[in-house]
């Protein structure tokens, strides 16, 4: 078996009478993992416990087989973004960066090398010698993930990486990320923001109110939810002879139209209703244009589990 990137056993953490973490046990597979969840649910707390920014007050922390707490030999195997803004007044971005590698030891020559490298990949060559203070809110997130980058570490701590991102300059963080996956780097990118982590990731982990809600791939947590039932959309030009016939299925709890050639059907089994959706189709001879379920999004998976 695989051993996980990241391991947290029982972990709380408590910031007075509020609980940020509510003994999460969790493991997060190598490659690029989402952690998803609302603004408050316990992200950033996780990440900086990850990070060794903060301590746990109860349980055990494992990151890449070394507890992440006052253990500097980590600095250079993780790179961080965070997801508020730190930077040194008037320092320009090729300084911030550059700043960063020799905190982590590099000489002054290699890191100018290393920063350079790291502020091309996110394609602020061309603004890196202007102050930070002058930067967009897209250009610092670019400018932050950067400094993440700059020791090429093994594992990627991303904190809302794509906000106030324009949707050239998102799709670019997207694609180096792919990028920085395929040459081998482990991924967590943490995101309130359902549809995004979609697009980059299936394996996800998600958490509310400090306490885990579910892991696993979108798909597979969505079949598991057995007690709710599945919306399947079919676009057909006969979508009314089509829920006429339906309404004789005991499978189906209702159906509404979303078009004039697309019914929206709830049913309470999905398996036999396929089954059964399949053999109607022929038998009646309807055409269809597609058959899917809205539900596989992650905005109905987090409802669902969350309710």
């Amino acid at each position: 078996m695989t051993s996980p990137i990241i391991d947290l056993t029982s972990v709380s953490k408590f910031y007075g009478q509020v609980m940020g973490l509510n003994d999460v046990t969790v493991s997060f597979p190598k490659g690029m993992v989402g952690l998803l969840g609302p603004n408050g649910a316990g992200k950033s707390t996780m990440m900086k416990i990850i990070t060794g920014q903060i301590r746990p007050s109860k349980g055990r922390v494992m990151i890449l087989g070394m507890d992440p707490w006052d253990n500097p030999s980590l600095n250079m195997k993780v790179g961080y973004c965070p997801e508020q803004d730190a930077f040194f007044k008037n320092m320009t971005g090729d300084q911030f960066v550059r700043f960063n590698a020799r905190l982590n030891g590099y000489s002054r020559s290699r890191a100018e090398s290393l920063a350079l490298d790291a502020i091309k990949k996110v394609n602020m060559e061309r603004d890196m010698g202007r102050p930070i203070t002058q930067y967009s809110k897209g250009m610092r997130q670019r400018i932050k993930l950067a400094q993440s980058i700059v020791t090429d570490p093994d594992l990627l701590i991303l904190d809302e990486p794509l906000a106030g991102t324009d949707p050239i300059g998102r799709m670019r963080i997207i694609d180096l990320l792919f990028e920085l996956q395929k040459e081998g780097r482990h991924i967590i990118i943490s995101s309130h923001v359902l549809h995004e982590v979609e697009r980059m990731t299936e394996n996800i982990i998600l958490i509310d109110r400090g306490k885990l809600v579910a892991q696993g791939s979108i798909h597979g947590i969505r079949d598991s939810l057995d007690r709710y039932p599945l919306t399947v959309r079919v676009k057909a030009k006969r979508s009314r002879d089509l829920a006429r016939l339906l309404t004789l299925n005991r499978n189906v709890s209702s159906f509404t139209f979303s078009g004039p050639e697309e019914v929206l059907i709830r049913t309470s089994d999905p398996n036999k209703f396929f089954d059964e959706l399949q053999d109607l189709l022929v038998d009646q001879r309807i055409s269809v244009q597609g058959i899917d379920s809205p539900d596989d999004d992650l905005s109905a998976i987090f409802e669902y589990l969350v309710e």
